[in-house]
């Protein structure tokens, strides 16, 4: 919860302060992008997941819903879309295959039939069991030789950044 307030805090800030001049036109260089570096994190970090959840026929399009499936974060495509922030018609070919696949059913709701919800079935229950030891495993993995106190500080950085996005992105839906 402090992590939360904290949060709001920053995104209070950043809707007053003027925006940072670290980077210049004229000499930006990839290596110091901090935007460069965390696509090479994820990169890297999906490349072992999927390596490891390869052996269960799992890619990253199809254990990134089924996780956040058994999670409850989503119950619907429509929150699953906009919880990944990817196109809606990437969500429905990786909910396409993981109902091949036998991992998940679509349920039409009896209170409004354009509601579709998504459930895990029983082997996509078990299925999504193996996924978040593989998570940490690798997360710990890229932080290797990390203290705890720099982990923290890099986490508090990070929501710090997605904070600013998440003002930025809110004053132009507002505009």
């Amino acid at each position: 919860m402090q992590s939360l307030s904290r949060q709001l805090k920053w995104q209070a800030m950043t809707r007053t302060a003027r925006p940072a001049a670290f980077y210049k036109a004229e000499s930006l260089d990839p290596q110091d992008s901090f935007a460069w570096l965390a696509k090479r994190v994820l990169s890297s970090i999906a490349l072992q997941i999927d390596r490891q959840l390869a052996e269960h026929d799992l890619t990253h399009t199809q254990w990134v819903p089924l996780f956040r499936l058994s999670r409850g974060e989503c119950t619907t495509q429509n929150e699953l879309t906009r919880e990944l922030q990817v196109d809606p018609g990437a969500v429905t070919r990786a909910l396409d295959r993981l109902e091949a696949k036998g991992l998940l059913r679509r349920v039409r709701s009896t209170e409004d039939r354009r509601v579709v919800r998504l459930e895990l079935t029983e082997e996509g229950q078990r299925l999504s069991q193996v996924v978040p030891p593989v998570l940490a495993e690798s997360l710990n993995a890229h932080l290797t030789g990390f203290s705890r106190a720099e982990w923290r500080t890099l986490i508090e950085l990070l929501q710090r950044v997605v904070a600013n996005g998440d003002a930025l992105r809110d004053t132009k839906e507002s505009s």
